[in-house]
């Protein structure tokens, strides 16, 4: 796991300069490699799709699926996928709890999450929790929007926090799993987030793919960190 240990054994804030190349990293055999494992996880998970629909739409008013506008390869924009958790007015809440309450503003701005999130409905902490309501990005995998491993895609404001990182952003799909989730997810700062993108997009390789995928699982199962 040296790739994973180096990356997370950084203790500077040092950003990749990276050309964004004319096509994502990793080619043809990153692409098949995610077509196979989206297709398997799509036939493999199906009834985890069934319970989650169900629930969404026996527990929380509203349409099942999110749709966000998030920034993909070399810029293009295209329509994240999720399973809803927040209440139909989030927006709202979230103007409104930022502007009552400075600590929350404060992590907000740090992370661009927040441990207590008031948009976040009781069934949608639970599909967040398990990390069930990102099961529909496999069909932005399939569509060639993302990837399996990858940066966390990102909204148009957040890029803007990427400084001389962006190219090293958009040289690469964005990722359903990727260093970020693997190295402390929530409770890292966005800060320490564009470094660990800049040094996957830097140092990427099928066995670097490899190690992110196989330390997800235990990410995902045993970590307080998801919220």
């Amino acid at each position: 796991m040296n790739g994973l240990a180096n990356a997370n054994s950084a203790k500077d804030d040092r950003l990749f300069v990276f050309v964004t190349p004319s096509a994502p990293i990793g080619l043809t055999s990153k692409r098949a490699t995610d077509i196979l494992l989206a297709l398997c996880g799509i036939l493999l998970l199906a009834p985890f799709f069934v319970i989650c629909c169900a629930a969404i739409i026996c527990f929380s008013p509203g349409p099942v699926l999110f749709r966000h506008k998030r920034v993909g390869f070399n810029g293009k924009r295209f329509d994240c996928l999720k399973f809803r958790t927040m209440a139909t007015d989030a927006a709202e809440r979230l103007s409104r709890h930022l502007e009552t309450d400075p600590a929350a503003a404060a992590e907000w701005l740090a992370t661009r999450k927040l441990r207590n999130d008031p948009r976040v409905t009781a069934l949608g902490a639970i599909l967040r929790k398990s990390s069930l309501d990102e099961l529909p990005q496999l069909f932005n995998v399939l569509r060639g929007d993302m990837s399996i491993v990858g940066p966390r895609p990102v909204t148009e404001e957040e890029l803007g926090r990427y400084s001389d990182s962006v190219n090293a952003y958009y040289s690469c799909r964005p990722g359903i799993t990727g260093l970020w989730q693997v190295s402390g997810r929530s409770t890292t700062t966005f800060q320490r987030r564009v470094v660990l993108d800049s040094y996957y997009a830097h140092h990427w390789s099928m066995v670097l793919d490899i190690k992110i995928i196989m330390a997800t699982v235990p990410a995902v199962c045993f970590s307080s960190t998801a919220y």
